[in-house]
């Protein structure tokens, strides 16, 4: 049983890296989703308090992470909110065609239209489509080190 309950636990690891290449997979959850197959199916009460508060810090961290470097960026070239809002739509959008590029070229493209329907020059346009593939390629980053720093947490608590 023990060994099936690994197994879960490193598939829900491995789904939320894969939540990077198609952000509709909710990553964090799943990462959640392996603390909890341990704590409740494999060594009940293992897990001290002092793992949750780090872990639910580490989770606010990444929100925070992910919301300030996509809304710095999209701000520093002044983004319009259309745009915002575009750019997380074709983000998802991106996901599934031609992923991980699909996740660059599309949200670029979307949202250097969406500036140019919004009379905004083609080098601004420009700009907050690069920022918005910056924001994104930035938060993912921030991300994916948080992501894998939970995990080391998480081995060491079980193994020490």
């Amino acid at each position: 049983m023990n060994f099936l309950l690994t197994i879960c636990i490193i598939a829900c690891f491995i789904i939320s890296f894969i939540a990077f290449i198609y952000p509709i997979i909710p990553g964090i959850l799943a990462l959640w989703a392996g603390f909890f197959i341990y704590q409740f199916g494999m060594n009940d009460l293992q897990l001290t308090k002092s793992f949750w508060i780090v872990q639910i810090i580490f989770t606010i961290i990444i929100f925070i992470a992910d919301f300030i470097t996509n809304s710095y960026f999209l701000k520093k070239y002044g983004s319009t909110k259309w745009s915002e809002r575009v750019g997380i739509v074709s983000i998802i959008v991106g996901s599934f065609f031609f992923p991980p590029f699909g996740l660059i070229i599309i949200p670029f493209l979307s949202v250097f239209a969406t500036e140019l329907m919004h009379k905004k020059a083609v080098n601004e346009a420009f700009m907050v489509g690069v920022a918005t593939v910056i924001g994104f390629l930035s938060s993912t980053i921030a991300k994916a080190i948080l992501q894998t720093i939970m995990i080391i947490i998480f081995v060491c608590y079980i193994l020490f």
